[in-house]
């Protein structure tokens, strides 16, 4: 049975929902990178120690991680706008506790309902995108991640430097973003017809398909590489420049969020004229710089080369993610690209959340400099050993 009603391409309702979809996808993003400037003022008002920063973006991730692979296909049975719905709502509730907190356990909790709601909206409105145009929908899924995540960082950091109560103003700013959304959803097309098994399809399914096992492996150094510095920047990063640096400007943290971020997205847009391979050996070789340019900042406690490096970082960033990805799932079969996706997201997530929880625990015992020297020297180890491996596989 067909589980999709294709709208007419090129129309202005389609272009309309494409656009009101990939805002909506945007903005998930940088609510999810809206704490992370804030971060610094919550650990100042209710004294908690790095390691536990850490495990307030950790729940983060790993429940997004969850959603997916349980609830990802889920809009194929029920419908793409049920559960764009039920993501808004979700997140409105999270907005609603971040405004409410009033200790760290209302951050978890706040954070937990968040990784839910953005795991749900990251595969309905992804795949809505692509109901609708192809091409369009294929480009803005790639981009919105970045993209929202510096939105929010930059946003945040500019209502801490200029606006009243930071702490709760972008929360309710988001919240009533989230709510306009909503309504607005409701005059989209519905893309799917949907079918039944919605209860079967929850059932996690993480298979790696024997044709892509050797490809999986050879890209895994370099694709932990990445989403463990993206872990890092979204957790610690805000904390390290105010420590090497001695700035209590929040500008400096926001500023390397964002200058990860866009400077990834650009490398999406360009690395999609080359193919993977390059992709993978070009992007190594900027993360590496990056990290050597970023700990050399960090010694000599200077903005310009850590800003310098994570631009450097960024490219190398999105030039691999996009390479890897496209390297692992052109060799999957229709039946078996659900399976896989989710295997290369577990890798991905868990890649992002347990090398920032080590950070935190670090930090905690030999201090933020020191954390970032080692883990430097991690990410580029593994950097040149994907670079490594992906130079000795065949074209």
């Amino acid at each position: 049975m067909m589980n999709s009603t294709p709208a007419i391409t090129g129309t202005p309702s389609t272009t309309r929902a494409v656009a009101l979809h990939g805002t909506t996808l945007v903005t998930f993003f940088a609510a999810a990178s809206s704490p992370t400037p804030l971060y610094r003022l919550y650990q100042a008002q209710w004294h908690f120690s790095p390691l536990m920063l850490t495990v307030i973006f950790g729940v983060y991730a790993l429940s997004l991680l969850a959603t997916l692979i349980t609830a990802g296909s889920l809009s194929d049975y029920i419908c793409r706008r049920p559960v764009i719905t039920l993501a808004l709502v979700l997140q409105m509730v999270a907005m609603g506790s971040f405004l409410a907190a009033s200790d760290i356990v209302w951050l978890i909790a706040a954070r937990m309902l968040q990784g839910v709601a953005t795991g749900l909206a990251t595969a309905a409105l992804g795949a809505a995108m692509l109901d609708l145009h192809h091409e369009r929908g294929a480009l803005i899924n790639s981009l919105a991640p970045l993209g929202g995540l510096a939105a929010g960082a930059l946003g945040t950091t500019a209502l801490v430097q200029w606006a009243f109560a930071p702490l709760q103003l972008v929360f309710a700013l988001l919240l009533a973003a989230f709510a306009m959304q909503t309504l607005l959803t409701w005059t989209t097309p519905e893309t799917a017809s949907g079918r039944p098994g919605a209860l079967t399809s929850l059932r996690p399914r993480v298979v790696v398909p024997l044709q892509a096992r050797a490809t999986l492996k050879a890209v895994s150094p370099i694709n932990v590489a990445i989403w463990a510095l993206g872990g890092f920047y979204l957790s610690l990063m805000p904390s390290l420049i105010a420590r090497a640096t001695g700035s209590a400007s929040a500008w400096l943290g926001g500023l390397s969020v964002a200058a990860l971020t866009l400077s990834g997205a650009v490398a999406v847009v360009a690395s999609r004229a080359h193919n993977p391979r390059v992709s993978l050996l070009g992007g190594a070789m900027f993360l590496a710089a990056g990290l050597v340019c970023i700990m050399s900042g960090v010694a000599l406690g200077r903005a310009g080369p850590l800003l310098a490096g994570s631009v450097a970082a960024g490219v190398g960033f999105g030039a691999c993610f996009l390479g890897a990805m496209r390297s692992v799932l052109s060799l999957a079969g229709p039946g078996e690209r659900a399976g896989l996706m989710a295997a290369f997201y577990v890798e991905s997530y868990l890649a992002h959340v347990l090398p920032a929880l080590a950070a935190g625990y670090l930090a905690q015992h030999l201090g933020l400099v020191v954390t970032t020297e080692c883990f430097g020297v991690a990410i580029i180890a593994l950097a040149l050993i994907g670079f490594r491996a992906i130079a000795r596989r065949k074209q």
